[in-house]
C-alpha cells in the first residue's frame, strides 16, 4: 500500500471531485481536531463545520455545497462513507500467507484452499474445509465438518461448532462463538430435560460478527445470519434465528429464538424481541427497545413494548412528572369525591 497519494488520486478512490490543488499529498486520515499537515479529515456532520476554521489539516472530506476557504476540499455525496474508504487505504493491510504455523494442530482429513494461514494454537478438526486466503488468529477451534467460505478473518479465540458454515469475506471478532448449543429444555416435573441441539447455524457473505457474540445453533434446521448484515460486540442470537440482509445489531442486543428478522433492519444497544415473532424489513429500534409481538416494516420504535418513536419521545417527556401527576389525580378525586358528597346531601 502506498504510503501517500495525491488529493486527486484519492477523489478516484472514491468518486468525489477536488476543489483546489490536487497535486496535494496526502499521508494519513486523521480527526479534524488532531488533524495536521499532510493529513485528510472529514466533516459528515453540519455542527461540526466550523471546526474547519482551526483545524490544522491540509484537505477535508465534504459534501457538496459546502466551503472550507483556505483549505483543499474532496468534495463526495457521502463524506462519512469516502472516510472509510481512505482510511482503509492507507492503514488496511493484509498480511502474506503463512501457512500451518507450528503449535497449529490441522486435521489430516482438513481441506485447506490457497493462501491460508492458521496460527499456532489453532485446532482444526476432521473434515472441516477452509476457502482460499482466509486466516485463523491462535486459539481459533472449528468443530467436525464446519465449512469456511474464502477471505475469512477469524480472530483470537473464535469457536466454530460441528457442521456450521461461513461464507465468503465474513470477519468474526475475538472469542464470538458461532454454533453454541440453543437453550432448549423441556419440562420434566421439577427439572428439566435437555432438548438436542441438531441443526446448524449458516452465516452467509459478508457478515461480520462482534466480539464474545453467540450465536445459537438451531434445535432442528438452521440459524440463519443473511448476506452482509453486522452484529456488534456481546451480541446475543438465539435458536432458528433468522437475521436479514444488511441488518445492524448493536451491542448487547438479543434475540430469542426462531424470530425472523426482516431486511436492513437497525437495533440500538440492549434492544431484545420476544421470540416467534416476525419483524418487517426497514424497522429501527431505539436502544433498550422491547418487540414484542409480529412488526410491520418501514417503521421507527423505541421503549418496552416499543411503540413508535415519535409516541414514546412524547411519553417519555412525562417520566420524569408522575409523581407530581399522581398527586395532582389523588388531589382531583378527592375534590370530586366531595362535589358527589354535597351533591347527595342537597
Amino acid at each position: 500500500m502506498e504510503a501517500t497519494a495525491t488529493l486527486k488520486e484519492l477523489a478516484e478512490l472514491v468518486g468525489g471531485s477536488v476543489v483546489g490543488d490536487g497535486a496535494l499529498s496526502i499521508g494519513n486520515v486523521a480527526p479534524i481536531d488532531t488533524a495536521g499537515q499532510g493529513d485528510i479529515t472529514f466533516v459528515a456532520n453540519a455542527k461540526y463545520l466550523s471546526r474547519l476554521q482551526t483545524t490544522k489539516a491540509s484537505a477535508v472530506i465534504v459534501a457538496p455545497g459546502v466551503d472550507a476557504p483556505g483549505l483543499a476540499m474532496l468534495v463526495c455525496r457521502n463524506p462519512y462513507l469516502a472516510f472509510a474508504k481512505i482510511l482503509t487505504h492507507f492503514r488496511v493491510r493484509k498480511a502474506p500467507p503463512k501457512g500451518v504455523m507450528a503449535g497449529a494442530w490441522v486435521d489430516p482429513s482438513a481441506t485447506l484452499g490457497d493462501n491460508v494461514t492458521i496460527y499456532p494454537g489453532c485446532y482444526v478438526a476432521e473434515n472441516v474445509v477452509i476457502g482460499s486466503g482466509t486466516v485463523l488468529h491462535p486459539g481459533v477451534v472449528l468443530y467436525a465438518n464446519v465449512r469456511i467460505g474464502e477471505d475469512c478473518l477469524l480472530h483470537a479465540g473464535v469457536v466454530v461448532r460441528e457442521e456450521c458454515v461461513l461464507g465468503n469475506r465474513v470477519i468474526v471478532q475475538p472469542s464470538a462463538v458461532i454454533g453454541s448449543d440453543g437453550f432448549g429444555f423441556a419440562p420434566d416435573g421439577t427439572t428439566y430435560y435437555k432438548i438436542p441441539q441438531v441443526g446448524i447455524v449458516v452465516v452467509e457473505d459478508d457478515v461480520e460478527i462482534g466480539a464474545a457474540s453467540c450465536i445459537d445453533r438451531a434445535a432442528m434446521g438452521e440459524t440463519r445470519i443473511r448476506r452482509g448484515a453486522k452484529l456488534d460486540n456481546l451480541v446475543q442470537i438465539g435458536h432458528n434465528v433468522s437475521i436479514g440482509e444488511d441488518t445492524v445489531l448493536a451491542g448487547q442486543v438479543g434475540i430469542a429464538g426462531s424470530t425472523v428478522i426482516g431486511n436492513h433492519c437497525t437495533f440500538g444497544g440492549q434492544a431484545g424481541t420476544a421470540g416467534h415473532i416476525k419483524i418487517g424489513d426497514n424497522v429501527m429500534v431505539g436502544g433498550r427497545g422491547g418487540i414484542a409481538g409480529d412488526t410491520e416494516p418501514n417503521q421507527v420504535l423505541s421503549g418496552a413494548p416499543a411503540i413508535p418513536h415519535k409516541e414514546w419521545l412524547k411519553a417519555s417527556m412525562g417520566f420524569a412528572r408522575l409523581p407530581e401527576m399522581r398527586k395532582e389525580l389523588l388531589r382531583l378525586k378527592r375534590q370530586i369525591d366531595e362535589f358527589e358528597r354535597l351533591l347527595k346531601e342537597r
